[in-house]
């Protein structure tokens, strides 16, 4: 028996005129091996905005109930030229009741429970979600569970691939994070050595309550002396950037360098050889990743994504890694969020700019049926 709910949108015009919208859509019966999750609580990440907002110019979009219109300018409609004309659900992650399933045993032993789920859709009353990604939260509100799989999975996926790599010590360009504060906790658990990098005395000192014991500000006088300080006594030579833009992984890979060079026993021209290496794994700055490489020639500057990383992981890295999730969901793991929004209010002019801001510690939480 089909299903009818309300989902949210997102089209991209030719003419860079982006519509994101609430519409009316039936849900077929789930088959195989798919579960059909009523979904109850869906996070707004950094991830999720690309589609969702990108670069549109939200203050002067047109607004009105379940729906805006903005326009996105160049060169960034250009470079979304992949997606002109498609219409695409959004919502990365978030957890809700299985309410029908398919035919496979997997997908019947999911009926009723509630679990966490990354559908790709969850920005809707209902999300098909395949059985074998499904997380049971057990006793775990949908709250708790919402955002059991990105922000979670990444933090763990940055220590797993330093190990992977010989390293036990790294640096975090935006530490007060939600994903930061959860990284702060995993480290201190782990032994993992962690510099973490903020922008306020207050973030500071929430990361010091957390047990951080080098969290450098940026926006102090000493900053780079301190930062210094901070990658000798942890050896942090390995980091992870969501900025993207901007000179944050310059800072961190001359930093490094500085340190390497007190190091070094003999003189280069060349500078050290000390291996430096930084992954920018966001965008929260959608301008140009400036460089000035002055770091010696053992530095390397890469992509990460969490959905790659997990493929090359392996299967029993991903299962140990999802059950220390399910395990340390309200403590190690535990979001926060600023507010929580129904799906129409998600698309007001005041949500949207605000959470589109993605200021450190103000997630969203979006209720599809509140």
């Amino acid at each position: 028996m089909a299903t009818t709910g309300k989902q949210l949108f997102t089209t991209l015009d030719a003419n860079g005129t982006l519509t994101v919208a609430i519409e009316d859509v039936t849900f077929p019966d789930p088959t195989g091996n798919q579960v059909l999750v009523k979904m109850e609580a869906a996070p707004i990440n950094p991830s999720d905005l690309a589609i969702l907002a990108g670069a549109a110019d939200l203050e002067n979009a047109s607004y009105s109930a379940g729906k805006f219109v903005a326009t996105v300018p160049e060169p960034f409609n250009t470079g979304s030229k992949a997606r002109h004309g498609m219409k695409l659900p959004a919502g990365n992650e978030g957890a809700g009741t299985v309410v029908a399933a398919g035919d496979s045993d997997a997908a019947k032993a999911l009926v009723g429970q509630r679990v966490a789920c990354v559908p790709g859709n969850a920005y809707s009353q209902y999300c098909f979600a395949d059985a074998s990604s499904c997380l049971p939260l057990g006793d775990h509100s949908a709250e708790d569970g919402a955002s059991a799989f990105v922000n979670p999975m990444t933090a763990l996926g940055f220590v797993e691939n330093a190990r992977m790599d010989g390293q036990d010590a790294i640096l975090h360009t935006v530490g007060a994070s939600n994903l930061g504060q959860m990284l702060t906790r995993i480290c201190k658990e782990d032994g993992i050595g962690l510099v973490n990098i903020v922008r306020k005395d207050s973030q500071a000192d929430l990361l010091t309550a957390l047990g951080s014991t080098h969290v450098v500000n940026s926006s102090t006088d000493d900053f780079m002396s301190r930062l210094r300080s901070a990658i000798e006594d942890t050896g942090a030579f390995y980091g992870f950037d969501p900025i993207g833009g901007g000179k944050s992984v310059d800072t961190a890979f001359k930093a490094m360098e500085q340190v390497a060079v007190t190091r070094m026993t003999e003189y280069s021209r060349y500078g050290s050889t000390q291996r430096k290496r930084m992954f920018i794994y966001g965008r929260l700055d959608t301008g140009i990743t400036m460089l000035s490489p002055s770091y010696g020639f053992g530095w390397t500057l890469s992509g990460w994504l969490l959905f790659p990383f997990l493929q090359s992981a392996g299967a029993e890295t991903v299962a140990r890694m999802r059950k220390r999730v399910l395990d340390n969901l309200t403590t190690t793991f535990a979001s926060h969020y600023k507010t929580r929004v129904n799906l129409e209010e998600m698309l007001t002019k005041e949500a949207v700019t605000d959470y589109r801001a993605m200021k450190t510690g103000e997630k969203y939480l979006v209720t599809p049926w509140s």
